[in-house]
């Protein structure tokens, strides 16, 4: 963070563009470059960066420009720049200007290409892929097709076969390199599989932001991961919280349509959000999950939502609310944390890896983890009231994870025998999910959904 703090600052008088915030920009490349990972202590061997958005942005030019300084302290054995480029179809031939455009610029920016990824819908052809090498000054071998196929996972084996491992091992000079990606090619293939299915698993979303489904797309691969793992064709209904609330006379249909959407479903997912729109949605889709015993996974507004709405329809708290929502709420079973800062705005919520502790021997969390302390990424301002924490125990919920301290609730969930999956979680365990390794809480609840034991006994 500390390297950072420059970047917060730009705009004082005796800070500058270049050279403050590159060389910070740089010496936070650096740093994550030297950091161990996946619980190796060495120092990795190659570390990848993304730099997102379109050559010529202007707010990508401090990072460009950070980049291009790099490239040229390091040198050619120490930097691997990717292009990665559109080759768009027009009329059936294959378009290479907007490549050679596209390249033209990043050079003029200061950074030259080692390797290109040609974007098409189709395999970029030896002669197409020779013309882009013959104008970009790249060897033809670094011009990698990277066309569409059936799902993202086929991606890495088609960058294999297209070499770009040995013309990243001849610049980097990376020696005995091996890539065996026999266990991920059958991830892939178990994906291509379960869309042959005449059968699906019916997930409902229920959020505010399912115009832009993009906003949801950890969630959305979290889902995928636990039905590649479950076998499963996985079918995603979205339904807008907001709709869930009242009838209106307007549009009757509306409401009634996303109720029967609702409740087409195997279970239901509730994920992350800010804004109190649709809230009220939201726990009343807890509250139907919870009495219907149809499986339930909220994820830190959804975890909020299953509070409220046991706090409401279960303890008898009549009016209970977030602080977030409702300053003013007879019981504030939610509130802001003591500890974040309620006038300095921006990076003032709780980030990153946490560690939770799950404190209930044979809970459903201890079960679906196989493990006692987890550690999962967390994104918010606002938490259980621990003051209702034992009315609302009486009324059902169990509190069966905390953080280090003991003072924050992370992990609520109902008894198996009152509910088959009723599971709420404060962070978000969808940024941690992987197509080889899905996340606990996802698997949990596709496996309820498919009417399985959702987790082995200890």
């Amino acid at each position: 963070a500390s390297h950072m703090a420059p970047l917060h600052s730009a705009t004082n008088a005796h800070e500058q563009v270049v050279p403050h915030v590159t060389d910070t920009i740089q010496t936070w490349i650096r740093d994550i470059a030297e950091k161990p990972t996946n619980g190796v202590p060495a120092t990795p061997d190659v570390c990848v960066i993304e730099l997102g958005g379109t050559i010529g942005d202007m707010e990508s030019m401090p990072f460009v420009e950070a980049l291009r300084q790099m490239q040229m302290v390091l040198g050619p054995q120490r930097f691997f720049h990717i292009h990665v480029s559109l080759v768009p179809i027009m009329s059936g031939e294959l378009k290479t200007k907007p490549t050679q455009h596209s390249v033209r610029d990043v050079r003029a920016a200061g950074l030259h290409p080692s390797a290109i990824a040609c974007r098409c819908k189709e395999y970029v052809h030896e002669a197409a892929r020779s013309k882009i090498a013959q104008f970009c000054q790249v060897p033809t071998s670094a011009v990698i097709s990277v066309h569409d196929v059936a799902n993202m996972y086929f991606v890495p084996g088609n960058l294999l076969r297209g070499g770009l491992l040995q013309v990243m091992q001849r610049q980097l000079q990376l020696h005995d390199v091996q890539c065996d990606l026999t266990s991920w090619n059958a991830i892939a293939q178990a994906l291509e599989d379960t869309t042959k299915l005449t059968t699906s698993v019916r997930i409902c979303i229920v959020g505010k932001y399912t115009g832009l489904q993009d906003s949801y797309l950890s969630v959305i691969r979290a889902l995928q991961h636990a039905a590649i793992a479950q076998k499963q064709r996985l079918e995603i209904v979205w339904v807008e919280a907001e709709k869930l609330e009242r009838r209106e006379e307007a549009d009757p249909a509306a409401y009634d349509n996303a109720w029967e959407s609702v409740r087409s479903c195997h279970g239901i997912l509730v994920p992350g959000g800010f804004g109190d729109r649709g809230f009220e949605g939201k726990i009343l889709v807890s509250k139907y999950a919870r009495e219907n015993r149809v499986p339930y996974l909220g994820i830190c507004l959804g975890m909020h939502a299953a509070v409220v709405d046991a706090a409401r329809h279960a303890a008898g708290l009549e009016g209970a609310n977030s602080e977030e929502f409702d300053k003013s709420a007879a019981h504030h079973v939610l509130v802001y944390m003591p500890e974040i800062s309620r006038t300095h705005m921006g990076g003032t919520m709780r980030l990153g890896l946490h560690t939770t502790r799950i404190v209930e021997d044979g809970s459903l969390a201890e079960r679906l983890y196989g493990s006692r302390e987890i550690h999962e990424r967390h994104r918010h301002r606002y938490e259980v009231n621990t003051q209702y924490k034992e009315q609302l125990e009486r009324a059902g919920l169990r509190f069966v994870g905390c953080d280090s301290t003991h003072k924050r609730m992370e992990i609520v969930e109902l008894a198996q025998e009152a509910h088959p999956f009723f599971f709420a979680v404060q962070y978000h365990p969808e940024f941690l999910s992987r197509p080889n390794r899905p996340s606990a809480p996802f698997l949990g609840l596709m496996r309820a959904a498919c009417g399985e034991d959702v987790a082995p006994s200890l």
